[in-house]
């Protein structure tokens, strides 16, 4: 597979380079070719190119760097089939990413550097929904195809028609929570704790929140927190004082785990809950047994049987000696869905491309089968995993 990474910023280059090497070195895998653009040098017309160059922004670093390497190995090993099995049109994919360091700031820059210096086709990410709220309207602007693997908040796609999503979103993902605590836990009284600071968060708060008290289920208190704290005993005090048979934490594994443990500090026994800003192995390595017979909503599981999802875990763990996470495998459903458009499209203009990934029809993803709506929102089931001895196991799924 032909790939290259790009630094955001010159003045990061000798810092991106380390952690480039390192990611290799753990990953297992060959070293990739790294690049610079030099100066304003004009890089060939998409249509004129050798390859078809694909752009990835993702979270390579920082707080939520899980989600972007999970991501990206999962875009990497779709790329690497799709490339081995002679490519799109004639031509291999070429993957060109940027690590936006979790931050949206970064991950605006990096998309603008993909479109303007790097004329991809296409672009891929990003997992968090408020560095995709970042990206959204460059791509827009620049009638750039861009697909999210991971982004639940509804406003991604309504940054405009060139802006897509291979995942569910947070009104169903909250519903799917809602009915999971009403009628599979028989719970009627919830406490919420939402990171402020993160779109996905809030939004996700807020849809539990409607289906959970249209279901006949009371929120006894609405708490909340900023991504960047680390004690929240205060939070979960008041939570106690209130008896809530449950607390919704629909936050991201970094602050999750932090919480459980401090909640169960505080004797508190009961079920946490949340979405699939959950779904990182580094969730359990930071919260430990505290997380025990918690339950979130997330894309796939590993022990489903489906030779499909078989075919794709056995692929990754040989390829990265672990476990694809939903993240991986929403990357892969990504790039297949972008692959699968580009050869169903007339030209690989951006505006056909466009056109061709909004027909997308019940393609046959890891994740289940995908259908675009006239939202470019992915129609598709949710399954809700349980905690049990550090694992994460399938518990139900959810149809839309």
């Amino acid at each position: 597979m032909s790939y290259k990474k790009i630094s955001v910023q010159n003045r990061f280059f000798t810092a991106y380079f380390m952690g480039l090497l390192l990611s290799q070195w753990i990953s297992g895998c060959k070293p990739h070719a790294l690049s610079l653009s030099q100066g304003n040098v004009r890089e060939p017309s998409a249509q004129n190119q050798a390859t078809i160059r694909v752009g990835e922004v993702s979270s390579m670093t920082g707080s939520e760097a899980t989600f972007g390497i999970s991501t990206h190995r999962g875009i990497e090993l779709a790329f690497e089939e799709i490339n081995q099995s002679g490519g799109v049109l004639g031509k291999k994919l070429q993957l060109m990413t940027l690590d936006d360091q979790s931050k949206p700031e970064e991950a605006a820059t990096a998309a603008t550097k993909l479109i303007s210096e790097n004329q991809i086709v296409a672009l891929l990410g990003e997992v968090a929904s408020s560095r995709s709220i970042a990206m959204a309207p460059i791509a827009q602007n620049s009638k750039t195809p861009m697909i999210s693997p991971s982004s639940t908040n509804p406003r991604v796609t309504e940054m405009g028609n060139y802006i897509f999503r291979v995942c569910f979103i947070d009104p169903f993902q909250g519903e799917v929570m809602a009915k999971f605590a009403l009628n599979d836990l028989k719970v009627k009284k919830v406490a919420v704790l939402r990171d402020v600071d993160s779109d996905y968060s809030t939004g996700l708060a807020d849809y539990f929140t409607t289906a959970f008290k249209k279901g006949g289920g009371s929120v006894v208190i609405d708490e909340s927190y900023t991504s960047s704290d680390m004690d929240f005993k205060s939070q979960l005090t008041a939570i106690r004082a209130k008896k809530p048979e449950a607390i919704l934490v629909p936050g991201y594994y970094t602050s999750v785990g932090l919480i459980a443990r401090q909640a169960r500090e505080l004797g508190l026994q009961i079920p946490l809950l949340g979405g699939d800003g959950w779904d990182s192995p580094k969730l359990v390595e930071i919260g430990g047994k505290a997380l025990e017979n918690s339950y979130f909503s997330s894309h796939y599981s590993t022990e489903n049987t489906s030779p499909k999802i078989q075919t794709f875990v056995s692929k990754f763990r040989q390829h990265y000696q672990a476990n694809p996470d939903g993240m991986a495998a929403m990357g892969y459903d990504a790039a297949m869905i972008l692959a699968d458009s580009m050869k169903r499209s007339k030209t690989l203009s951006k505006q056909d491309l466009r056109e061709a990934i909004a027909t997308t029809q019940n393609f046959p993803a890891v994740t289940g089968n995908i259908t675009l709506n006239e939202k470019r929102n992915a129609v598709k089931p949710a399954v809700v995993l349980k905690i049990v001895d550090g694992a994460f196991h399938y518990q139900t799924t959810i149809q839309p």
